[in-house]
Order: C-alpha cells, then sequence, then structure tokens
C-alpha cells in the first residue's frame, strides 16, 4: 500500500492534499533565502488521533514530516523536504477551556493568536505572548519557535506561559506532559524541551496555557533622540531605574525615515532613534514623567507623552508600520532577531549600522530595546545576484557581531533552515552533541522536520 493509500485509511477524503498546484503553496513559511522541497502530500487533520494516524503511518513508511502552523515564520523552519507530508495544523483550532479560577486556557495548535487573546479578554483575562503578525500566526506556532512580542519586556515570552502539553511523538504514541496547576517540579520539565523546538521533536495538538488577569490599558510616549546611543543610554536607565514598562521599542534612523517617507508622520528628519515607552500600571502617567525625565537626561531632544489611549495608538503606529515601510525600500527583506545585552544594545545598532555601510546596503533595525532584541531588516534587490550576495554577508555579519556581544543569534524567530550553521557556532561542539542526542530519543528515525535547527 502506498503512502497516500496508507493515509487514506485514516483520514477523510478532504484532509488529504495531493493536487501539486496546492501542496506547492504549502511549501515554504516567509523566510528569505531558505531551500524549500516538493511535498508528497499535504494533510490537514481536525483530531489528536488523525494525527497519530499520520505519524504511524510516517514511521512505518520512513517518510519525512514537516509540521506546519500559519506559516508567518521567518526562519524557514515551516519548509517542506521533498517527498515529505506536510502536516498543517491549522483545522486544529478549537479553544477547548478559558478556566478564569485557575487562569488557564487550553486550545488546539490552530488557534490563532489574537482569536485567543480576545477570547481571555471576554473573561477579564490575558494572554501576554504577542507577536508582531499575531492576526495570523497561531498558538502551535508560538510555541514551535517560542515567539516573543513588543509586550515581553514585562511579561515575557511564550515559553513562559506553556504549562502544559499534549503531543504525538514520531512513532504516533501520545504523550501529556507538565500540568494544569501553578506549580509543578514532578520529573524533567519536558514541556519546556518542546517549546521552541520547532517541531523536531514531536508533534503539539493541545496546550494548556497560563492566563494572567487584564491589565489596565497602556500609556505611551514616544522620545526622539540625536544617537543611538543617548536613546540606548536611556533604555539602560529606565531599566536600572527598576521601572517595568509594558513596551520598551526603539527604531534607528533607518526606520524612522522609511515610515516618514510611507506615512508622512512628520517625524523631524533629524531623529537619528526614536523610543516608545508604555505603561499598564495604575498610574501610567506618572511612570511616563519619570521614564520622560531619563529620556531628557540622556539628551532625548523631544518627549511626547500621551494622555489617552487613542493618543498612545497614534504614537505607537510608526512602530507598527515600520517592516511594512521597510519592505518598500526595496524588493525584498531579511529580517534577522539577533538579541544582545541590554548593556550591550547601543554597540550593537552601531555595529549594525557600520555593517550596512560595509555592504552598501539599507539595513533598518527595530528592537524590543527593554529585551535587548534587535530586529536588523536587511533591503535588497532579489533579482540582482551581487546585492543578494552582499545582503546575505550582511546577516551573517550581524549575528557575528551578537555573538562577540554576548548575545544569541535568535530571540524569537528559531533556527528553522536560515541559521543551522550559526546555531552550531554558538551552541559548541559539546552543546550540540547533547542537543542531537535529545533528538535522536526523541526522533529515532529522524523523520520530524528533518533538516531543520542542525
Amino acid at each position: 500500500m502506498d503512502l497516500i493509500a496508507r493515509l487514506r485509511a485514516g483520514l477523510p477524503g478532504e484532509a488529504i492534499l495531493t493536487d501539486p498546484d496546492v501542496t506547492g503553496s504549502y511549501a515554504n513559511d516567509m523566510a528569505s533565502f531558505c531551500e524549500a522541497g516538493t511535498p508528497a502530500v499535504v494533510v490537514l487533520p481536525r483530531t489528536v488521533e488523525q494525527v497519530q494516524h499520520v505519524m504511524r503511518t510516517a514511521t512505518e513508511l520512513r517518510v519525512p514530516v514537516v509540521p506546519q502552523g500559519a506559516r508567518t515564520g521567518l526562519s524557514g523552519a515551516a519548509n517542506a523536504s521533498d517527498g515529505c507530508i506536510v502536516l498543517s495544523l491549522v483545522k486544529m483550532d478549537r479553544i477547548i477551556e478559558i478556566n478564569p479560577v485557575d487562569r488557564i486556557a487550553v486550545v488546539e495548535p490552530g488557534v490563532v493568536n489574537a482569536v485567543l487573546s480576545r477570547a481571555v479578554n471576554e473573561h477579564g483575562l490575558y494572554y501576554p505572548p504577542d507577536p508582531s503578525s499575531w492576526e495570523q500566526c497561531s498558538i502551535g506556532g508560538n510555541i514551535g519557535t517560542a515567539s516573543g512580542g513588543l509586550c515581553c519586556v514585562k511579561y515575557g515570552v511564550t515559553a513562559e506561559y506553556v504549562l502544559g502539553l499534549d503531543v504525538v511523538l514520531a512513532d504516533g504514541r501520545l504523550l501529556s506532559c507538565g500540568r494544569r496547576t501553578a506549580k509543578g517540579v514532578a520529573g524533567y520539565d519536558l514541556t519546556r524541551l518542546f517549546v521552541g523546538s520547532e517541531g523536531s521533536l514531536g508533534i503539539v495538538v493541545r496546550a494548556v496555557l497560563a492566563l494572567r488577569p487584564e491589565p489596565p490599558q497602556q500609556l505611551a510616549l514616544a522620545a526622539e533622540f540625536p544617537s543611538t546611543a543617548a536613546a540606548c543610554e536611556a533604555v539602560c536607565e529606565i531599566m536600572a531605574r527598576g521601572h517595568a514598562p509594558s513596551l520598551l521599542e526603539l527604531m534607528d534612523r533607518t526606520s524612522v525615515r522609511a515610515v516618514n517617507a510611507m506615512a508622512q508622520m512628520g517625524l523631524p528628519d533629524t531623529t537619528e532613534a526614536l523610543l516608545l515607552a508604555a505603561f499598564d500600571t495604575p498610574d501610567p502617567a506618572a511612570d511616563l514623567a519619570a521614564v520622560g525625565a531619563l529620556c531628557t537626561a540622556a539628551g532625548a531632544t523631544q518627549v511626547v507623552p500621551a494622555e489617552t489611549a487613542a493618543e498612545s495608538d497614534l504614537l505607537l503606529q510608526a512602530r507598527r508600520l515600520t517592516l511594512t515601510a521597510l519592505e518598500r525600500v526595496r524588493s525584498a527583506t531579511m529580517i534577522d532577531d539577533v538579541c544582545v545585552p541590554r548593556s550591550r544594545l547601543a554597540e550593537m545598532l552601531d555595529g549594525t549600522a557600520a555593517i550596512a555601510d560595509k555592504y552598501d546596503l539599507t539595513i533598518g533595525v527595530v528592537a524590543h530595546a527593554g529585551d535587548g532584541n534587535t530586529h536588523p531588516t536587511v533591503c535588497f534587490d532579489a533579482a540582482d545576484p551581487d546585492e543578494s550576495r552582499r545582503a546575505r554577508e550582511s546577516f551573517d555579519a550581524i549575528m557575528a557581531l551578537g555573538l562577540r556581544l554576548g548575545g544569541t543569534i535568535t530571540g524569537e524567530h528559531g533556527v528553522g533552515v536560515l541559521k543551522k550553521e550559526w546555531l552550531a557556532r554558538e551552541l559548541g561542539p559539546v552543546g550540540l552533541e547533547l542537543q542531537r542526542g535529545i533528538k535522536d530519543v526523541f526522533d529515532p528515525l529522524g523523520i520530524l522536520n528533518p533538516g531543520k535547527l542542525f
């Protein structure tokens, strides 16, 4: 019995896609410079049992399986390999439970982040992780890459909200790990191991997520600086003084000018860096005043605090438009996500500017400044071989810079295909050997998302 026939024995017909024109559309995520193969079939299960059938079939026939969510990733982690089963989990999109007493939600992997966020808001609760693609990205994908977002400076990343998981293993067995309780230290923390594993250890089919009480409406301010060094000094002072902003974002000169060119927001051409801060505390105006004073002391030329939520949204609009604005600069972009210690943030931004000059490229940087997580965006003409080469080389130079500054090659986008070589450099030989050993325990045949991470 061949692969398709074996899959049909345990799946409804509409769950199996074989038309090459259709399956080809599932071949890759949103990353640049990442090879993608041709899948043999795309499967869209709706139940745990159907996922188990897919994995048992894959194990019996030794067929690779590439799990996918919404394919909004930026590292190639969801890219197909030749002859694989693409296991798309977007149809498993139920919110099974929202429990205000235990402050948990139980969801399937295809639930869209924004849908969950709005649903828990109706109960006076809050699910903090908010990737910039939150209107499209799925919880399963967020778990696979340990996604972050704008609020991480105060609330942390996805890994800190995953309490328990149901995972279908490579051979089709179902593993339940973690808990529904606020505390729990029974055995090794397998739950945390799956978060950020990019589908290489198992297929997440259900997640127990921690929730928080919904915070007050945040207020924001914008501060303009004559240099990135001054803006980064303000960031360091804000954090050193014990402030807890719900958002602390930085845009460099290139990003500010790109947004100005697209949206005519009226930001001065002399702005070298724009710092955006927000607080969702009981008295956000007082917190903004204190942070505004620190910005002024660090050299800000203008500090504009919002008085209402509507004004805050207007101030934050520039940050939300950044990627769209940079995409208009050239025909293609590569978005990095190097994270460095906050104390080295200025060196990271200045070093990236030097790399842009060296390779004669436009590279705009926005940063979750409170985390030290930078997003250099390399703009290039994909039709120009030389410019494409320089773009890839500049991308590698930025990652090398981040490691030299004591950082990591990825703060929230994951490794996938794009950063495999750099993961080995960051982990070192001992770390790499142990991680490969873990992979072998969970996936001895090597059929789960092959070619990713290692």
